[in-house]
């Protein structure tokens, strides 16, 4: 049994309140995603058909059958059990943190994301598993169920260190294998690497149903730094010299501009974006997405 210190008590508490799901059918154009719901006994009717030798008689509509004269049975929808994947990037950006708490990192936080929907998972009984990338390619736990799976996939967020670059497209082909079409794929990630972006596009299009997290520090947010400053790129390494104060303006101007195409990118392939800043709960791309109502409020983290 792993220890699972990566939820804090109050999320804990406010998990709760959620509960992991796709979205219903869409016909709006480039969206195509399938539902996590199919036909069979359940609450919400969903159509007649032909009675067939072997149903249930009960499930026939026996006041159609007295206006028709013939029997159709009423099908309803029920919820199918979901495959969830959690997929992190674990590239050196991700190793970001602000001034004013250096162990809170990207990768922090999505290890604690992560953490809180495998807890959904395992509440509802569904299957998740867990892929971490960065340039060694991937490191990829199969999806299971049960507590025994919760604490192999804990064990691995323990072990996840943000080092290298994005790898190259034959790196990823296993991720085919296995998230499966109609998958619910959560990438937590800083968005910055087009690779990554990518990636989320291609496992749209191929039906897998993507909610992109991205993680990003409160420097980026407000950029609030002083004086001279040195900026270093993780993983290139190249770096920009200059005074924080004359550069902020330019900054947050560009900054809202990227995010902004970002945005409408990742929404032209139909994939939700959620933006989570490292002042915020860990949980609130969570209770943005799956609360009973989206605009439900959290407390701070």
């Amino acid at each position: 049994m792993v220890d699972n210190d990566l939820i804090a008590p109050l999320v804990r508490a406010r998990l709760r309140a959620l509960h992991l799901r796709m979205r219903r059918p869409t016909h709006t154009p480039g969206i195509g995603l399938q539902s996590s719901r199919n036909q069979g006994p359940g609450l919400e009717f969903a159509q007649y058909r032909a009675y067939q030798p072997g149903d249930d008689p009960r499930s026939v509509d026996w006041k159609l059958y007295a206006r028709s004269d013939r029997h159709f049975v009423r099908e309803a929808e029920r919820e199918s059990p979901l495959s969830v994947w959690l997929l992190i990037d674990c590239s050196a950006s991700m190793a970001q943190s602000d001034p004013d708490n250096l162990t809170w990192t990207r990768l922090a936080a999505a290890r604690s994301v992560a953490a809180c929907v495998m807890e959904l998972a395992l509440a509802q009984g569904e299957r998740f598993g867990l892929v971490a990338v960065n340039d060694r390619g991937i490191a990829l736990l199969p999806a299971g169920s049960g507590t025994r799976q919760r604490d192999r996939c804990l064990q691995q967020l323990h072990a996840l260190r943000a080092q290298g670059q994005w790898p190259d497209e034959t790196a990823l082909q296993p991720l085919w294998q296995h998230l499966g079409a109609n998958a619910l794929v959560l990438l937590l990630s800083d968005g910055f690497d087009e690779a990554s972006v990518l990636l989320a596009e291609r496992l749209a299009a191929a039906r897998r149903e993507l909610r992109f997290i991205q993680i990003l520090s409160v420097g980026e947010r407000d950029f609030r730094f002083r004086g001279d400053f040195r900026f270093r790129d993780p993983e290139t390494g190249d770096e920009v010299l200059g005074n924080a104060e004359a550069m902020r303006v330019d900054f947050l101007a560009r900054f809202a501009q990227a995010q902004t195409q970002l945005q409408k990118r990742l929404a032209a392939s139909g994939i939700d974006l959620a933006t989570l800043y490292l002042d915020q709960p860990v949980d609130t791309p969570l209770q943005h997405w799956f609360a009973d109502h989206a605009t439900a409020g959290v407390a701070r983290r």
